[in-house]
């Protein structure tokens, strides 16, 4: 393909279609905001409450695994490139149910998450004034959500990208500034001093045992709930060949600084048990060390961190619906696109859910229990998606040995790293039914499984009757935009 046809086709898409208009920048800044979301600036305080300094190592198992279905991924959409999303490969692996589930599953998933983020949001505002009424800022959220995706996509990648550097800039600029603390052992005005030793001074690294330690998998799987957003937004980066291997495998260090190093210093400047479970840990340990203006300012990139992951969510969300339209799965409408690409009637759709967000911050006693439920609830149901991946990519490699063979991104121990990541999973599941707060949530999703397959049955006999195929089918053959490289 020319030089001037692919310009030509970033700038004008095909009726109905997607264009490719993320860069490589984008790309690897989109996965290093999807890792660092409102779980970890809001949601640690509470992990941190339950598991104590064990969070730090709950973190790096959870990263160990993600990576291994990152791979997966990796591999499966550079197996065809016509692949969109985790639907199309499901749908291919393991049949036209399976693209359904999957996909509206993940549309599900994510409009529970972009509640989270906007209950979050709301939490941060009401930071800087209380009195703030909580409906307020979760409207605001809301109208911004909507008029942010309604631009193209290289406008979705440029401004998750200035997203992702705040965040990153806070986040090493809070780890510099605690090992200053370390360094001169600082001592806040509790007469607290700023120690590596605080890890394990205040009942060891697992103070809550090894019941704390299994808990902290609760949450802590949120956390990492849009990691695999790089799989999206794949289908319309330039040059996905190279730009996703490069951003699947820098996740591990992204993991090791943003979230061990992170929790490193911050239990180190502040004894993990004088953290608030109920406020970002981020937040209070500047506040408690003195640097007022500095909580601030950390106050707003939290901020701007909870609508990243919400923008984020809105983005994956829309184009599963577009990808639902395209195969019969969804109304038709919502594979109608604007002149520059954008699945406009996808998002007005998908925004109208994020207003339950206002009556459930009215219905909790306070922003952290409403905060636990949606994150449960979602942590759940990425579960399914995460195992949708893995078990596709079994099945590719049985069906498909040779395109494995060849495969210039490979996953490594392919042949037991899927078992063992599903066998985790059955682990977080447990973790989930054992914690009190979290039991509900998860108890709750086999409902929605249940409507999914209600829902599924009509649309495929709706399909019959019309003497319509139950999926699109996607094509094997090598994606043009491959024939140059």
């Amino acid at each position: 393909m020319s030089t001037t046809t692919s310009a030509t086709t970033a700038t004008k898409p095909p009726q109905g279609e997607m264009q490719r208009g993320l860069k490589n920048r984008h790309l690897q800044l989109i996965a290093i905001g999807g890792a660092i979301g409102t779980g970890l600036f809001l949601g640690s305080g509470k992990l941190i409450s339950v598991s104590g300094p064990s969070i730090i190592f709950v973190y790096m198992v959870i990263g160990f695994f993600v990576f291994f279905i990152m791979r997966a991924l990796g591999e499966l959409l550079l197996s065809n490139l016509h692949y969109k999303t985790f639907g199309d490969i499901a749908k291919d692996m393991l049949g036209p149910w399976a693209g359904f589930f999957v996909s509206w599953n993940y549309w599900f998933s994510w409009v529970i998450a972009c509640v989270a983020d906007i209950v979050a949001i709301t939490a941060y505002v009401q930071w800087f004034n209380a009195d703030i009424p909580s409906w307020l800022p979760a409207l605001i959220a809301v109208v911004v959500l909507t008029v942010l995706n309604l631009q193209p996509v290289k406008w979705f990648g440029e401004t998750e990208f200035w997203f992702a550097i705040i965040k990153i800039v806070a986040i090493l600029g809070l780890i510099a500034v605690g090992i200053v603390l370390i360094l001169t052992r600082f001592q806040s005005p509790d007469g607290d001093t700023a120690t590596l030793w605080n890890l394990w001074e205040h009942g060891g690294m697992f103070p809550m045992g090894a019941s704390g330690f299994v808990l902290g998998f609760q949450m802590g799987i949120f956390s990492f709930i849009g990691v695999e957003l790089v799989g999206t937004a794949a289908a319309e980066t330039e040059n996905p060949r190279k730009t996703l291997p490069k951003a699947i495998n820098s996740i591990v260090a992204r993991i090791l600084i943003f979230y061990v190093g992170a929790l490193i210093v911050i239990m180190s400047v502040t004894p993990w048990d004088k953290i608030e479970p109920g406020k970002s840990p981020f937040v209070s340990t500047l506040a408690i060390a003195g640097f007022g203006l500095a909580a601030f300012a950390i106050q707003l990139v939290v901020l701007s961190s909870a609508a990243s992951s919400a923008n984020s969510g809105l983005y994956s969300g829309t184009r599963m619906l577009f990808g639902l339209s395209k195969d019969g799965h969804a109304p038709k409408g919502f594979a109608m696109t604007s002149r520059q690409g954008v699945p406009t009637k996808a998002v007005f759709f998908t925004c109208v859910f994020l207003f339950s967000a206002i009556p459930l911050l009215f219905a909790g006693d306070e922003v952290i229990a409403a905060f636990t439920f949606v994150s449960s609830m979602c942590a759940t149901l990425i579960l399914f998606t995460w195992g949708s991946i893995v078990v596709s990519y079994i099945v590719y490699l049985r069906r498909y040995p040779e395109k494995h063979r060849a495969s210039k991104f490979k996953m490594p121990l392919a042949r037991v790293a899927p078992w063992l990541v599903l066998a985790f999973f059955v682990f977080i599941a447990g973790t989930l039914i054992y914690g009190d707060d979290t039991r509900l949530p998860f108890l709750a999703a086999p409902v929605w499984f249940l409507i999914l397959a209600v829902l599924w049955q009509l649309q495929k006999r709706k399909l019959q009757r019309e003497g319509r195929p139950l999926t699109a089918p996607i094509p094997t053959i090598a994606h043009p935009l491959d024939e140059d490289e």
